[in-house]
């Protein structure tokens, strides 16, 4: 497994898409968007689901978390039976959010990936994609990297997502 953890609109999903192209072994893709994509809309803007304030701030509440457990067992399932697996993640928790993927692994084999990416930058693609709350991406750019350990870290702010995707692959292989 490899797991990319980063803030909203730093480029994660783009790494994800460029190493399923450069990774020779096929790599099944799955983010944290979709996840939250699946939520039932009673979920969605919600105390019990995902709520996600006017200025950017994400809370999650009780049914979120055991809907992520649930979700993340099955990734982890699909890894053990033999799927080359690529998670797109954002840590809200930081080093809390690591060790509930730790505890799911059970030792399981994941390259952890850092993706960093200047907050204003991040800000900025945020305003140009046109579907996040404003602010979500410059608060998250450093917090969801809290005590957090990886086995590597790329940046986006100035790389692209092809160059970041070699030098994850790289670790890879």
């Amino acid at each position: 497994m490899i797991i990319l953890n980063g803030g909203s609109s730093s480029g994660k999903t783009g790494i994800v898409r460029c190493l399923q192209a450069v990774l020779p072994e096929p790599w099944l893709a799955f983010g944290v968007d979709s996840f939250v994509d699946a939520l039932p809309a009673r979920l969605q803007a919600s105390d019990a689901g995902l709520d996600i304030a006017a200025d950017g701030t994400v809370n999650v509440g009780a049914e979120f978390r055991a809907l992520e457990a649930a979700w993340t067992e099955g990734i982890v399932a699909m890894a053990r039976a033999g799927a080359r697996i690529v998670v797109d993640d954002v840590f809200l928790g930081g080093a809390a959010s690591q060790q509930r993927w730790r505890k799911a692994l059970g030792g399981l084999g994941v390259l952890w990936v850092g993706v960093r990416c200047d907050g204003a930058v991040a800000a900025g693609r945020e305003t140009a994609r046109g579907d996040r709350v404003r602010g979500m991406a410059a608060l998250q750019a450093d917090t969801v990297h809290e005590g957090v350990v990886y086995d590597l870290e790329v940046d986006t702010t100035h790389t692209e997502s092809l160059v970041c995707a070699h030098t994850i692959a790289a670790k890879v292989r």
